[in-house]
């Protein structure tokens, strides 16, 4: 197993992490779950830990000398290593403890492929850096991002880093958006892997820097390489918007979503 492994190259490696933890993620559904509590109403539960440590073993047995920060572990090698892997083992920990399946297991290289897999669905959608795919029961298909659902999830949740300029929330309330678009709270970046999928219109959030976030690196990786238009809800790029994310199909969409974003700042 372990020989298999480091025998992959990056975009397997990605994948493989990722379908290990998805499987970590699955096989304790519905049990008791010890909670670990991380102040301000966070916490994690032992399948977090559990998913971790699966994709940790990936990661180890394949690239012993890259450097990996972890949601629950921190960092693990040099932050500023040039191999580093982004781990956020269960993206949705609230909807897991309370049985809900919305969940995303998400694994990301800085600046090179990328995993997020759905461990209720079995689907993994990845990247090589250069296009993105969705692997379902073996089988690859090529990620087609489209608008036509009309369907924009939100993340609702605290804190509001960009307030009172913005909050994800307000945008709810305008009159543009109501006459276009129909608003989803899937409360986990499994929505982003959505939205290069072409089962969501676009992805938007408040939140602070995300660029390098366990939580985002993965979905914005896979979303740009699906040809997805991934800007910070001020428009900047990523990098250096430092302000939310707004993730969408196509121009069109972004641009009427900006447009409704500025308007309430």
């Amino acid at each position: 197993m372990i020989n298999s492994i480091a025998g992959l190259d990056d975009a397997d490696v990605a994948t493989a992490a990722a379908r290990a933890g998805a499987e970590a993620v699955h096989a304790r559904y519905g049990q008791r779950l010890t909670r670990i509590d991380k102040g301000a109403g966070d916490f994690a539960t032992d399948a977090d830990v559990a998913a971790e440590e699966a994709i940790l073993g990936v990661i180890r047995a394949a690239r012993p000398d890259d450097a990996v920060h972890g949601e629950e572990g921190g960092q693990q090698g040099a932050a500023d290593a040039v191999r580093q892997w982004f781990v956020d083992p269960l993206c949705g920990t609230l909807n897991y403890a309370v049985g809900n399946m919305l969940v995303a297991v998400n694994v990301a290289l800085r600046d090179g492929p990328a995993a997020v897999a759905d461990p209720f669905s079995g689907e993994v959608f990845w990247t090589d850096g250069a296009t993105a795919w969705v692997r379902r029961d073996g089988s690859d298909t090529r990620l087609a991002p489209t608008a036509a659902t009309q369907l924009v999830d939100v993340n609702l949740d605290p804190p509001f880093p960009s307030a009172p300029g913005f909050r994800a929330v307000d945008l709810l309330a305008h009159p543009g958006f109501v006459e276009r678009f129909r608003p989803r709270v899937v409360s986990t970046t499994l929505a982003l892997a959505w939205v290069a999928a072409g089962k969501r219109a676009a992805y938007v959030t408040d939140g602070g820097d995300l660029a390098e976030s366990v939580h985002f690196a993965a979905g914005i990786t896979l979303c740009r390489a699906a040809g997805c238009v991934v800007t910070g809800v001020d428009g900047a790029p990523v990098e250096h918007a430092g302000r939310g994310l707004l993730v969408a199909a196509d121009a069109e969409t972004h641009g009427l979503l900006l447009s409704m974003i500025r308007g309430r700042g």
